[in-house]
């Protein structure tokens, strides 16, 4: 079993005992409603090559964006609780609309575990590409519950109080991309007109993807929103962001040197529905091929306990 000590601060101090191997070797988790998030897992590979992931892929009880936020935090709860055996050494929530609704109250729920979120990131990187302008215009796409959750608004005017923000639900978007459709497909362009034209007409600075199954499309977006406008990536920003956090509290795993064997990461995918379509469409999203993911049953998800496992650290 994994102690988490070396990560977790006790009494407003941090323990300063080095992290073991077994916890430098624990996974990160990334989970998100269905597909989308496998553009954070690529980015995290990318980031960190050597990490061990693990990837919960929610496609049961997709789309996360039509839910109620107690529905959200529900899911959410439930797929971490299943998969705490694992002892992760972190977590990131891959999916904006399980980011804006259920990131706080796991944070609570799971106090042993550091766990991230997309918004925080993606705002703080469209935050930084306004540049020195006095009121940019920022953009952002999301799904409906993330919308209306207004996390992106709050995130972007803590750090720009002036910036004028845009956001629009596109809730085609992601059901395209899961169905498989590409930047090329006719039916894509034509939902990203009628989306982007009327943002881009009032003068849009920035367009954040603020849905991680969005930067499959990137290349239709930025030719529909052209080239004065800078797209923000907020999978790629919130790899960067875990890698960081990972790095600064001494828990990232690096590639071994000398004449021992170079550490190589690995990815292990999980769904609750339909793993033969899923490991058809992951290598659209990874760039890779994968193993053949586990399925577990919703009804397995559902019978996790109601108030979750919390870890503590060991004394």
């Amino acid at each position: 079993m994994i102690s988490l000590e070396s990560h977790i601060h006790l009494a407003g101090a941090a323990v300063e005992r080095p992290p073991s191997r077994t916890e430098l070797e624990a996974p990160i988790v990334v989970l998100d409603s269905g597909l989308g998030g496998l553009t954070v897992a690529r980015a995290l590979r990318r980031e960190m090559p050597a990490e061990q992931i693990v990837y919960f892929g929610d496609t049961a009880r997709l789309p996360y964006g039509s839910k109620s936020p107690a529905t959200v935090r529900q899911y959410v709860t439930q797929i971490i609780n299943y998969l705490l055996p694992l002892r992760p050494k972190h977590v990131v929530m891959a999916c904006n609309t399980a980011t804006a609704l259920a990131l706080s109250a796991a944070v609570e729920a799971f106090p042993g575990i550091p766990i991230s979120g997309v918004i925080e990131p993606g705002a703080r990187a469209a935050v930084a590409a306004a540049g020195a302008k006095k009121q940019p215009i920022i953009g952002v796409l999301a799904t409906d519950a993330t919308v209306r959750s207004g996390a992106y608004e709050r995130a972007i005017l803590r750090r720009r109080q002036l910036a004028r923000i845009l956001i629009r639900p596109t809730p085609l978007l992601a059901p395209m991309v899961e169905e498989g459709r590409s930047c090329n497909d006719p039916l894509v362009k034509l939902a990203l007109e009628q989306y982007l034209k009327p943002m881009v007409e009032r003068g849009l600075d920035v367009l954040l993807l603020g849905c991680t199954h969005y930067p499959i499309l990137r290349a239709a977006i930025e030719q529909v929103a052209g080239p004065k406008v800078l797209v923000i990536d907020s999978a790629q920003q919130s790899a960067q962001d875990v890698a960081r956090r990972l790095r600064n509290a001494g828990m990232a795993r690096a590639p071994r040197r000398s004449a021992e064997k170079a550490a190589v990461g690995s990815m292990r995918c999980y769904v609750s529905d339909d793993p033969d379509r899923f490991r058809l469409l992951a290598g659209r999203f990874l760039g890779e091929a994968i193993e053949p993911p586990t399925l577990v049953d919703p009804e397995t998800l559902y019978r996790q306990v109601s108030a979750p496992m919390r870890l503590r650290p060991a004394v």
